[in-house]
């Protein structure tokens, strides 16, 4: 500040991640942004929350202070899918826990109006945007107000953020009120008047009481989802009404280049001494697009980004690429090219005016929108253009990809498989059962079955050995325990092996977390099965990872349980004669009783 000859800040932003100044991290990024429009910002990353001076480094500032959890939801970040503390978070220096507090948000908030007196608070990023409505909280087993009513902020950002934070500041810097600020898309705030329009959803107390009431409020909310057509939505909680403005419309391609151009040192900050294993990540991977249009029910990207892919220029890319190249520390490895699904780049719909009335929460699912353009000429074009780069040895995918959409991309799959595969290709089908899938709105067994069948013989003709490792999801709603044999069955014939499981976790927003708290599907009212016993838990995750011998006691009680142990043997193997010896021996009781049986 001294250098620049600034006496204070306009906006103050906290986050709950380190400082890492690279487009791949929210934070920095909107800070890039404001400073570009001509404003003073500065960013306290990861303060102690219980120490108002940590607050206070760079002084009060001027318009008001932005507050977010950092990348991840922070009870996400802090526990496990068992509830269990995690040793590590990635976006903390040595990857050390504990710097950030449970429940980030409420907490940081509380702090800065504890540091700052009668400053103005807008809380955003994944929780605050996740949580802006009542909400089923996994960790506490119950459903909680909004984080606007938790936190007491005075405004929410929900979504993307750079067009409502911009407008804020740039209202604020002329003098408006925050308490006049109600009309900006992607904006929510909490007022004890109703607003005279809007849709209003069952309110917080009949949701907390109700699996009835609080599908309905996710059914009403989520056909609010689309930016062209959304309404306001207003949710009553205990005499005060939470307002939910239209989503922001997607940004432009133009836009979003000029974001991305933004002067990004790509870098930690300089006070850092021990790596950060989340840069380490991303630090030579590149953001083509935002959004997606998969719709999966378990996943709050769309919730988050939008259905609408935003992309960026071929050019804009390449700068990018030139600016990567010229560092001192690359080594001719770009590690990622994409977004939440990379072969959605430059993707649209070919209907607009189907797309601003559309209610349809997948472009892929139960087929593929007749609207949709799949054309994979602007991805095939760009990695085609980056392999030429004179300094890029090898380009990689990584963020993922649809293989529901191969069918249409020839040409991006067969570059794919000859130049951007590192011997590995990782792939989410996440269950191989069409009862899951279902509930899952993904693609069933027959469509990954023909993906899979295709990438054996394709590598095989390049003379290339290359493998698909699968991601898979246990314990998903919908998902029984003769489910997930067929699933184990499945991997097991196709010769396919799971190193790490994902144990469903539901977090706010999502359409899978709705039905975990409510056992039912919202639209249609059917039943539908959830796995909660701690048992069950274990079997499921067992019977996924089938190859690893200290699987093999789960296994056998899950075929027990659903009276399938004729495919003992072909899911485990035959047990040689030495191991059955060993295995009565332990067991004599046992062994008796089926010599007596026999």
């Amino acid at each position: 500040m001294a250098q620049r000859g600034w006496d204070g800040l306009d906006v103050l932003f906290i986050t709950g991640d380190a400082y890492i100044d690279h487009p791949a991290f929210g934070t920095p990024l909107l800070a890039r942004l404001l400073e570009n429009k001509g404003f003073r910002v500065g960013i306290v990353a990861q303060p102690d929350w219980k120490d108002p001076e940590s607050l206070k480094v760079m002084g009060r500032p001027r318009l008001f202070a932005a507050i977010s959890a950092g990348a991840m939801d922070s009870l996400v970040n802090h526990y496990t899918a068992a509830k269990k503390i995690r040793s590590n978070d990635a976006y903390t220096p040595g990857g050390v826990a504990g710097k950030r507090p449970n429940r980030a948000v409420i907490a940081y908030t509380a702090a800065v109006k504890g540091a700052f007196k009668g400053l103005p608070t807008v809380i955003g990023g994944i929780e605050a945007s996740l949580r802006r409505l009542a909400h089923y909280d996994y960790w506490s087993d119950k459903v909680r107000r909004s984080i606007l009513i938790d936190s007491k902020a005075d405004l929410l950002i929900f979504g993307m953020a750079e067009a409502a934070i911009l407008e804020i500041t740039r209202r604020l810097d002329r003098g408006e009120q925050l308490s006049t600020l109600t009309d900006i898309r992607g904006t929510a705030f909490a007022t004890k008047d109703r607003p005279d329009e809007g849709i209003i959803l069952p309110s917080f107390e009949e949701v907390f009481q109700s699996t009835d009431a609080y599908n309905r409020a996710f059914k009403l909310s989520s056909r609010q989802e689309n930016p062209f057509s959304a309404k306001i939505l207003i949710q009553p909680h205990a005499g005060r009404h939470v307002v939910i403005n239209p989503p922001s419309l997607p940004i432009t391609e133009p836009e979003m280049d000029s974001i991305y151009a933004l002067p990004f040192t790509r870098q930690p900050h300089s006070m850092y001494t021990e790596t950060i294993p989340a840069f380490e990540q991303i630090r030579y991977s590149i953001t083509s697009h935002r959004g997606c249009f998969g719709g999966c029910s378990f996943c709050a990207i769309t919730h988050h980004q939008g259905k609408t892919i935003q992309s960026r220029s071929q050019q804009s890319i390449l700068r990018e690429v030139e600016i990567m190249t010229a560092q001192k520390d690359f080594r001719g490895t770009i590690s990622d090219v994409g977004g939440p699904t990379a072969n959605m780049y430059g993707l649209k719909c070919g209907n607009h005016e189907a797309e601003k009335v559309c209610q349809r929460p997948s472009c892929l699912y139960p087929k593929i929108c007749n609207n949709l353009m799949t054309s994979d000429r602007p991805a095939t074009t760009l990695l085609q253009s980056i392999r030429q780069h004179e300094n890029v040895k090898h380009t990689f995918i990584a963020s993922g990809v649809r293989y529901d959409l191969f069918p249409d991309q020839q040409h991006y799959f067969s570059d794919l498989l000859q130049h951007h595969v590192g011997g590995l290709l990782k792939v989410a089908p996440e269950s191989t059962s069409d009862n899951v899938t279902k509930v899952m709105r993904k693609p069933g067994a027959d469509v990954f079955t023909r993906f899979l069948d295709q990438f054996r013989r394709d590598s095989r003709e390049l003379g290339l050995r290359q493998a698909v490792v699968p991601y898979m999801i246990s314990n998903h709603p919908g998902c029984t325990l003769n489910d997930m044999i067929d699933v184990a069955l499945y991997l097991k014939r196709h010769r396919l092996t799971v190193e790490q499981v994902q144990d469903f976790t539901p977090t706010p927003g999502s359409l899978s977390t709705c039905i975990y708290h409510t056992e039912k599907d919202p639209y249609s009212g059917q039943p539908i099965h959830v796995p909660r016993s701690t048992k069950e838990r274990q079997l499921q995750k067992s019977l996924l990872l089938y190859h690893r011998p200290e699987s093999r006691a789960n296994i056998q009680e899950a075929l027990k349980v659903c009276r399938r142990e004729n495919v003992t043997t072909e899911l485990l193997g035959a047990i040689s004669a030495v191991k059955k010896r060993k295995q009565e021996s332990k067991n004599p009781k046992n062994s008796r009783s089926r010599r007596r049986s026999s």
